[in-house]
C-alpha cells in the first residue's frame, strides 16, 4: 500500500499494542527476529498477504470468524493510505496527512501483523516464504497484495521528478509536487498521461485534469493553457453512459485528447515528453509542456510473477465470481492483484470483500459458495471542486447505479461523498 519500504530484520507485532522496550528479542531457528513470546507460531489458520484496503478489510471479517490469534497479515509498510484522497491532494483540496494511518492503528485488534515482505508462494505445500527465508505456514491464504508502480519504465523517471512542473497523484512521495506544479503554471501546455498497462483507478488520471483546469479558470490563468490528455486508450471511459458525459464536459472546456499515445520518455530537464503512436509502430511525438501529471505503468508485485498463483501475466488466478483460485481452493485472492476484469479501486474491494467473506465461510463448511461477484465498481469521477460523476458499472460495463437520480449528471451532492462522506466509511467501515 505504501511507498514506504523496511530496513533491516522482519518482527511480528501485535496489532494494538507496541512491543514493550524491555521486550527480549532473538532469532529463532531461522533467522526471525521477532518478541519472544511470539518466536514459536509459524501456523495460521488464516494467513493474509498484504495490508491494503483488501487486505485489512479481509482479515477483520476472518477474525471474527476464527478468532484473532489465528489469523495474521503480512505487511511491510508502517503506514497505511487511504489512496484515493490523493485525487484532491494533488489539486490542493485536501491534505496529504488526511490520507495516512500508521499500519498498527488500522490493523484488526489481536491480529497478528507480520512485518515483513513475501518472497515466495508454495500453495502445493500451504505456506509462504519470507524474505529472510522464513516458513509460515496457513490453512487459508488470502492474496491481497495490490498492484505495483513501474516509473522506471518510461525513460527519465524517476529522476525526472526532482525537476519542477512534473507530478504523478499516484505516489506519496509525488503527489504535492502535482499542487505545487499546478499553483506555478504559467503558459504553455498542461499534458496528462494514461499508460499502456492496467491501472488502479482508471478515472483518476484524468480526475487531475478536470481540476487543472477549475483551478486555472479560477486564477485567471484558463486561456493560456493548452490542456492535453494523451491516452493509450481508443475511448475516454469504458462504459458508454459516463464517456459521452465526460466528451460533453471536455468538449465544453476545450480539452485535446490524443487517443492511443503513450508515454515512453520524460526529458525533464527540457521539459520535453516523449509518446509513442500505439496505432503506428515506431512513430514517435515530442511535445513540451508546462506541466506534465504522470500515470505511471503497474503491473502485480515481483513476488506474484511466475508464481504458481498467478496467470501468464502474473495477476492472481481467481474464479470471477467466488474470489477463490482457480487451482488451489484454500487460496483466494482480492483487489488489484487479481485477474477479475473489472476496474481496480477501492469500492470494487468493497464489494469483493462481502462475496469473500462468504466464499471462505462455505469453503470452511466443505460447502460449494454460492455468493456471486457481478463485478461491481465504482468511480466517483471528479470534474471540478464540487462536481462529480458517480459512474458505477458491473463486468459487462453496465451502469450499476446505487441512486435513483441520473448519476451521468455532473453533482455537488456526489462530490461531498467522495471528498468528505467516503473516507469516514473507508476508515470506519471498510476496514472494520
Amino acid at each position: 500500500m505504501s511507498a514506504l519500504g523496511v530496513a533491516g530484520t522482519c518482527c511480528r507485532l501485535r496489532a494494538g499494542g507496541r512491543l514493550p522496550s524491555a521486550a527480549v528479542r532473538k532469532p529463532s531457528s531461522r533467522g526471525l527476529h521477532v518478541a519472544a513470546r511470539h518466536a514459536a507460531k509459524e501456523h495460521y489458520e488464516v494467513l493474509v498477504l498484504g495490508g491494503g484496503t483488501g487486505g485489512i478489510s479481509m482479515s477483520a471479517r476472518m477474525k471474527r470468524r476464527v478468532g484473532a490469534a489465528n489469523v495474521a497479515v503480512v505487511e511491510p509498510s508502517e503506514t497505511h493510505y487511504y489512496q484515493p484522497l490523493w485525487t484532491l491532494v494533488g489539486a490542493g483540496a485536501k491534505r496529504l496527512a488526511a490520507s495516512a494511518r500508521p499500519t498498527e492503528q488500522v490493523m484488526p485488534q489481536g491480529v497478528e501483523w507480520i512485518k515483513c515482505r513475501v518472497a515466495r508462494l508454495d500453495p502445493d505445500k500451504n505456506c509462504v516464504w519470507l524474505e529472510n527465508n522464513t516458513k509460515i505456514s496457513y490453512k487459508y491464504l488470502i492474496i491481497a497484495l495490490g498492484i505495483s508502480l513501474h516509473y522506471e519504465k518510461i525513460k527519465g523517471l524517476p529522476e525526472g521528478f526532482h525537476h519542477p512542473k512534473i507530478g504523478s497523484n499516484y505516489s506519496v512521495h509525488t503527489v504535492e509536487k502535482t499542487w505545487r506544479a499546478l499553483q506555478d503554471f504559467k503558459e504553455g501546455n498542461a499534458i496528462f498521461t494514461f499508460p499502456n498497462t492496467p491501472v488502479k483507478c482508471a478515472g483518476a488520471p484524468q480526475k487531475i485534469m478536470y481540476l487543472s483546469e477549475a483551478y486555472w479558470r479560477k486564477t485567471g490563468k484558463r486561456s493560456k493553457a493548452n490542456i492535453m490528455f494523451n491516452t493509450s486508450l481508443g475511448v475516454i471511459f469504458g462504459v458508454k453512459k459516463y464517456a459521452d458525459a465526460l466528451l460533453e464536459i471536455i468538449k465544453e472546456r476545450n480539452i485535446t485528447v490524443n487517443y492511443r499515445r503513450n508515454l515512453i520518455e520524460v526529458r525533464a530537464d527540457k521539459q520535453e515528453a516523449v509518446f509513442e503512436n500505439l496505432d503506428k509502430p515506431g512513430a514517435t511525438e515530442v511535445h513540451q509542456y508546462e506541466i506534465l501529471h504522470v500515470t505511471p505503468p503497474m503491473g502485480p508485485p515481483d513476488v506474484l510473477i511466475n508464481s504458481p498463483v498467478s496467470d501468464e501475466a502474473g495477476w492472481v488466478d481467481v474464479d470471477t465470481q467466488t474470489l477463490q483460485h482457480k487451482k488451489y481452493p484454500n487460496v483466494f485472492g482480492i483487489g488489484d492483484c487479481t485477474n477479475l476484469p473489472t476496474s481496480k479501486t477501492a469500492a470494487a474491494i468493497a464489494a469483493q470483500s462481502g462475496v469473500l467473506d462468504k466464499t471462505i465461510s462455505m469453503v470452511m463448511k466443505n460447502q460449494l459458495p454460492t455468493k456471486k461477484y457481478d463485478g461491481y465498481t465504482s468511480c466517483p469521477l471528479v470534474t471540478g471542486y464540487n462536481k462529480v460523476i458517480l459512474a458505477e458499472f458491473d463486468y459487462a460495463a453496465q451502469p450499476l447505479e446505487t441512486f435513483p437520480i441520473d448519476q451521468g449528471k455532473e453533482r455537488v451532492t456526489m462530490y461531498h461523498m467522495k471528498a468528505d462522506v467516503m473516507p469516514l466509511l473507508y476508515w470506519n467501515g471498510l476496514l472494520k
